[in-house]
């Protein structure tokens, strides 16, 4: 067993009882792509699993969590949650991106913070975590790690970039804001765009996704960033 890997057992507070599940979790499909004839499998299907548990386990919680709201508010919360910002978030403040097993290419390229391939990365650990544990381990990790996280006070913090961005320019009537697809790149199965976000011109952020929405997400997140450093809030 990886010993990285065993830290981050002992970090989580979780002993996974199929020890290849977790390895499979973080090994990415550029590492398998590298050792051909090995017996590693990547992440796909796990994330693929993950994906679908993460839906179920999070339209319960907030199902209980807000008995008065209406569908349509449901299902913005959940998209709130499990959007590609999010889950990149929850992956960098677990530090899953030094536990990923990459192909040497990858490595080079910056995969590891890749917000792209860390949300990947989030959904494949959830997907291991209920194959070897079940719906209530994966309940249990999630209010410990996420839900903890997200409601305060009965609220969502924003995760949509974009809105908080609008809302902010036209409060200190900046300009208007227009989102441009600059580059496509990956194969079909595993695309990435690359968004930029500009005010009157004037580029003020870029960003990455698995979707043009999820790229648009990231760029507003990195105009956000940049006003705020420049004392714009």
């Amino acid at each position: 067993m990886n010993g990285d890997l065993k830290q981050l057992q002992h970090k989580l507070e979780l002993e996974f009882h199929n020890k290849q599940l977790l390895k499979q979790a973080f090994t990415h499909a550029s590492y398998v792509n590298e050792h051909r004839f090995s017996q590693h499998e990547d992440n796909e299907r796990l994330e693929f699993l993950g994906d679908a548990v993460l839906e179920l386990t999070v339209s319960e919680r907030l199902y209980h969590i807000f008995p008065d709201r209406p569908e349509g508010e449901l299902t913005k919360l959940r998209a709130a949650i499990v959007c590609e910002p999010s889950l990149v978030k929850f992956a960098e403040k677990l530090e899953f991106g030094k536990y990923v097993l990459l192909g040497k290419g990858e490595e080079l390229t910056g995969g590891r913070t890749r917000p792209a391939l860390l949300a990947d990365v989030f959904e494949s650990f959830i997907g291991a975590l209920y194959l070897d544990q079940g719906l209530e381990a994966v309940q249990t990790f999630l209010h410990r790690y996420v839900f903890s996280q997200i409601v305060m006070d009965g609220k969502l913090q924003s995760t949509d970039f974009k809105t908080e961005l609008q809302e902010l320019t036209q409060h200190h009537n900046m300009g208007a804001l227009e989102y441009r697809i600059v580059e496509e790149r990956g194969p079909a199965h595993e695309r990435e765009f690359v968004s930029e976000v500009y005010m009157d011109g004037r580029a003020l952020g870029r960003g990455t996704g698995r979707s043009k929405k999820e790229a648009e997400q990231q760029a507003a997140a990195a105009a956000l960033n940049h006003l705020k450093q420049d004392g714009i809030e």
